[in-house]
């Protein structure tokens, strides 16, 4: 079996691949749109095609991970993920937007698919480990995010065709796949499950995770931190160029920065979770994040709004992995529980995009943003839910939880 610090490096080299994906595309949002001569509306509806994917991907992964474990749920997923970011590609080479909507599709399976893998093996490794993962986890995530967009900005300067950029962006991430998939323990998902159906009497059925209130609240907060991360990668490049006539160029920049932000978030975050607790870092980063956000739809000023992004990134980059390991405090049903809720947040990628699309087709993008401020306020008043239910006890190599 793989050490801990194996399989450690290989949930952080997988969730980077998905993070690189993401932004390589992402960075490249305008030049894709022209290729394919779409509107903002009908940006909107391409950028669906990656909701919907990524919500067939949480609503099936839970059943998935139950019945084979993370593993092969995981590597199923990156292998969409990676085929994904090929169709973006050629979409875009070919200027056909019905290609470029399937890669999204594709795309979004594999990360939906991926994401309740990668959370559920990362839970259990906070169990085993005795201190935060998840925050790390997806920091590596948004790491990768911040190397995608670079690469993106370098190649958007100088004018590089955005399909072979995606075409070789999908080459690293193969290359980094075949490193990391064996370092990822087999039965992970299936052990929990045991452990539920063991703990359950089998004359009676268990009642719906959803019937705790502690969780529809916890689902509250992962679906506006969601809405709040999802909302900046998919349209904050265009947010940039078409609300604040930046160019494209500088458009990636200012992405590249809110990525940054989370990355340094998400780092720095374990921590300051273990020393203020889950409910105060959740309002905090709330409130950072509707900070952050109001600066950019309001400021009169690109560059003032520019800097507000990372604000907008330091609010967000907390708030989905802290939620998530609250949702895992439970070991007996952490797959049902990770997977419910990860679907509340998910549920923000399959409205996001088309919604703010429509209603930034007929307001302006910038105050379309307004609706996720909204949701955020939801956020901060339901993040007391998040207070830890685990006991301190020893285990494994680690030595002992902490709370």
């Amino acid at each position: 079996m793989p050490s801990l610090r194996r399989r450690r490096y290989s949930l952080f080299a997988l969730i980077l691949i998905v993070g690189i994906g993401l932004s390589s595309w992402v960075t490249r949002t305008p030049a894709i749109r022209d290729a394919v001569e779409a509107s903002t509306a009908q940006m909107g509806l391409i950028l669906f095609g990656l909701s919907v994917g990524s919500m067939a991907g949480v609503i099936s992964s839970g059943w998935f991970v139950r019945r084979w474990g993370t593993r092969p749920v995981i590597a199923v997923g990156t292998v969409c993920v990676i085929a994904g970011t090929v169709l973006v590609g050629l979409g875009a080479l070919w200027s056909a937007a019905p290609v470029v909507f399937a890669g999204l599709l594709v795309f979004g399976i594999g990360g939906g698919l991926g994401e309740i893998g990668l959370n559920i093996s990362g839970a259990e490794l906070e169990r085993l480990i005795g201190r935060p993962v998840l925050p790390i986890l997806h920091g590596c995530f948004s790491l990768g995010t911040v190397i995608g967009a670079l690469a993106g900005i370098g190649l958007t300067a100088i004018d590089f065709s955005p399909a072979w950029h995606l075409l070789l962006a999908a080459a690293l991430m193969t290359g980094l796949t075949v490193w990391a998939l064996p370092g990822v323990v087999a039965g992970t998902g299936i052990e929990v499950s045991v452990r539920a159906r063991a703990s359950t009497p089998t004359t009676q059925p268990r009642p719906s995770v959803w019937r705790d209130r502690r969780l529809v609240l916890i689902g509250v907060v992962v679906l506006a931190m969601a809405f709040a991360e999802g909302s900046a990668n998919d349209w904050l490049p265009l947010l940039m160029v078409d609300g604040h006539d930046v160019s494209a160029t500088s458009g990636s920049l200012v992405f590249a920065g809110f990525a940054a932000a989370m990355t340094v978030g998400r780092f720095l975050g374990g921590p300051v979770v273990e020393r203020f607790g889950r409910p105060i870092v959740l309002r905090l980063s709330a409130v950072c994040a509707i900070a952050g956000i109001v600066v950019v739809v309001f400021s009169p000023s690109a560059a003032v709004a520019g800097v507000a992004v990372v604000l907008w990134g330091l609010g967000a980059s907390l708030g989905f992995p802290v939620a998530i390991s609250a949702a895992g405090d439970d070991p007996d049903r952490a797959s049902e529980r990770v997977s419910a809720v990860a679907t509340s947040g998910y549920l923000a990628f399959l409205v996001g995009p088309p919604l703010l699309g429509f209603v930034g087709e007929e307001v302006g993008l910038r105050l379309a943003m307004m609706i996720v401020v909204v949701l955020l306020v939801a956020a901060a008043f339901a993040a007391g839910a998040a207070r830890s239910m685990r006991r301190a006890e020893p285990v494994g190599e680690a030595g002992p939880v902490q709370n």
